[in-house]
């Protein structure tokens, strides 16, 4: 029997065998060899995915062990500052407290000088009026037959008014 075109059976069979053998092989030496290459790849890439992912984790532990550290870092700072500050202004009112002392006692110290300048000042003025009145006396003593209240007047007023009498 003939075939339409030339086209023999059993050619075609033969070269579907020569087909499925070269696929076969084609499969066995290159599908297989490539595909665990493309496995091992896929696997390297998913080892290194993992990795950059624990290192990602690790990374924002340390960044929130960071904060954590700074945050406490902040409070004892904060804390430090509060205290030093109590301890500047417990300072300053010590400072104050000896200031205002040691003023209290300066101006006890000027009112007790000054009320003995204050005595000082009264007895020398009295003893100046006890000097003037016994010159006075003696003069008075000395000139008779005058009012002794004029006198005295004269004397104290350096001979101002009465003298023209």
């Amino acid at each position: 029997m003939e075939w339409p075109l030339n086209i023999d059976p059993q050619q075609i069979l033969l070269h579907w065998m020569n087909f499925a053998i070269l696929t076969g092989g084609l499969y066995f030496l290159l599908y297989k060899p490539v595909k665990q290459f493309m496995e091992k790849r896929e696997a390297h890439y998913r080892d290194l995915e993992e990795q950059a992912e624990d290192k990602l984790a690790r990374a924002e532990q340390l960044q929130a062990e960071a904060q954590a550290k700074l945050e406490a870092a902040d409070d004892e700072i904060h804390d430090e500052r509060m205290r030093a500050q109590q301890a500047a202004s417990d300072a300053a009112q010590e400072q104050l407290a000896q200031a205002e002392e040691q003023a209290r006692r300066i101006v006890a110290k000027a009112q007790a000088e000054a009320e003995q300048s204050k005595e000082r000042a009264l007895r020398e003025s009295q003893k100046e009026m006890r000097e003037l009145a016994a010159k006075a006396a003696k003069k008075l003593a000395a000139r008779p037959g005058e009012d002794f209240f004029d006198q005295f007047l004269d004397l104290t007023e350096g001979g101002g008014a009465h003298e023209g009498r």
